[in-house]
């Protein structure tokens, strides 16, 4: 039996120095905020996967416009080996409410958020966010920085 990585993706929409973000209403981390994301599905793009999973949890349309970067280390989520292809989004329409597995959707300041308040390695992807809004750039998970 093979043990391969589960794609997923997670998706930074930012507008007016805010970014839109989660509370997770499941384990694990079922509580804390997170970028919003999820499980690409069989026979669909990693584009379409992280747009999908933004309207299901947070009920607003983007526009992708990056790819920030891969995250890829096996300890990132405790239930298995997940590699997520993370993306820069615009915010298109919507309102941000919570759904599917997100129990609340919520506009925060980028400023206020610190490094306890994240789930998985989420406040890594935030701060590789900060940095690719003044330079650009794409970031993984092994890139010294």
């Amino acid at each position: 039996m093979y043990r391969n990585p589960k794609p997923t993706t997670d998706v930074i929409v930012h507008r007016d120095g805010e970014i839109l973000l989660i509370r997770r209403g499941r384990e694990p981390f079922k509580g804390q905020w997170a970028v919003p994301g999820g499980f690409v599905e069989h026979g669909e793009t990693v584009e379409n996967a992280a747009t999908r999973e933004i309207m299901e949890e947070t009920g607003v349309m983007v526009k992708l416009v990056d790819i920030l970067g891969v995250y890829s280390d096996p300890t990132r989520d405790p239930r298995d080996h997940h590699i997520s292809i993370v993306f820069v989004a615009e915010f298109v329409s919507g309102k941000a409410q919570g759904g599917d597995d997100a129990a609340q959707a919520e506009w925060v300041s980028l400023d206020s958020i610190g490094p306890n308040d994240l789930a998985f390695d989420h406040y890594l992807i935030l701060r590789d966010f900060r940095t690719w809004l003044q330079d650009g750039g794409t970031f993984w998970s092994t890139k010294t920085r």
